[in-house]
């Protein structure tokens, strides 16, 4: 059962953090469990557009791309793959991309032949097609590590927005998190808090009240959604930080 908004605000207190799933997987090394194997998929699915968008950088087709990187994610599930993975690559896209660096270099063009990763499909990829999120990156002549990193931020700011969303919506609030929302990054213009007072009914004190506890929750679960793919000891206010540069660079 999922934790409710209180327990997860408790469990990010003063940078604590209960087992993540990156600490889950790198516990259970090769021993194959259920648990840890349904943590890494959890893992690779956040992570399918920045590894398909590397593989875009390097030159690859939009249709090699899509083969390599399911081809890759069929790899890593095999139990053995998991047990190479070093300490020192806390951090799961790092571990990510040296994994995928080593299987272009070394077994990608051996098993071209082999479609999908064997004819089966281990990641799913979400409903927007990886090639038209691709074309609509910025023209910019961006590296390929580059841009896998602002591929891994935007995905985690998404997943932040929709754990939001659907938190909104199961008290019954989703017309608040629809009026509140473009308040969470941006300054409000004059004259914009009293709009969305008069549509919800509320004082202008009170949307300042909702706007701040809103921009509150959300940078807890950019700590949780963080916290994930961390090991213990990673230093989450330092990754915080990366991720801010990675958005605003």
């Amino acid at each position: 059962m999922n934790a409710s908004p209180e327990q997860q605000r408790g469990s990010s207190a003063n940078g604590q953090f209960p087992p993540t799933l990156w600490s889950v997987v790198l516990a259970a090394g090769d021993s194959g469990s259920t648990r840890a194997r349904e943590a890494l998929e959890t893992l690779c699915r956040s992570y399918w557009y920045p590894l398909y968008a590397f593989a875009r950088r390097q030159g690859k087709s939009s249709s090699d791309a899509e083969d390599l990187t399911q081809a890759f994610f069929a790899r890593l599930l095999e139990r053995e793959a998991i047990a190479k993975a070093a300490p020192e690559r806390g951090r799961f896209r790092s571990f990510l991309l040296a994994s995928l660096k080593n299987f272009i270099w070394d077994e990608w063009d051996k098993s071209r032949a082999v479609k999908r990763g064997g004819g089966q499909a281990p990641v799913a990829f979400d409903d927007l097609d990886a090639e038209e999120r691709y074309r609509s990156e910025p023209i910019d002549p961006a590296d390929p590590e580059k841009l896998f990193e602002r591929s891994w931020a935007m995905l985690l700011i998404d997943r932040v927005l929709a754990r939001l969303e659907k938190e909104f919506a199961a008290s019954g609030k989703s017309d608040r998190f629809e009026a509140l929302h473009p308040f969470l990054l941006n300054e409000p213009e004059a004259g914009s808090y009293a709009t969305v007072a008069e549509r919800l009914a509320m004082s202008i004190g009170a949307v300042k009240v909702a706007v701040l506890r809103l921009r509150e929750r959300y940078r807890e679960l950019v700590r949780l959604e963080i916290a994930e793919t961390l090991v213990e000891g990673d230093d989450i206010e330092e990754e915080v930080r990366y991720l801010m540069s990675v958005l605003t660079g």
